[in-house]
């Protein structure tokens, strides 16, 4: 099923409410004039609730499931429905605010 595909402006937030943002988007493709991001860049996650509760916080999250027919440079592209699992919690991501126009399946 075709979702929107992420870019350097989406929000995303891990499972606990942190904010992640794209290591290195791909610069050389522009959706709604921002790089998009490949399942190859991971995010780094600031602000996990977890953070001084005894338990290790989400730091970093890495993709497991992207578009399977879109592709930037090899790779493919996220998308709103793509799947991620932060370390060390093994929780995911939520797209809380994502472009509507450019969809990928």
């Amino acid at each position: 099923m075709p979702a929107p595909i992420l870019h350097l402006g989406a929000s995303l937030l891990c499972m606990h409410g942190g904010p992640a943002q794209p290591v290195a988007p791909f610069p050389r493709v522009l959706v709604s004039g921002q790089p998009v991001v490949t399942q190859a860049t991971p995010h780094a996650v600031t602000g996990c609730g977890l953070a001084g509760s005894g338990s290790p916080p989400c730091a970093v999250a890495n993709w497991v499931v992207a578009a399977l027919r879109v592709k930037c440079g090899g790779v493919p592209v996220l998308t709103a429905a793509s799947t991620a699992v932060c370390v060390p919690t093994g929780t995911g991501l939520i797209p809380a605010a994502v472009q509507p126009r450019v969809l990928a399946t």
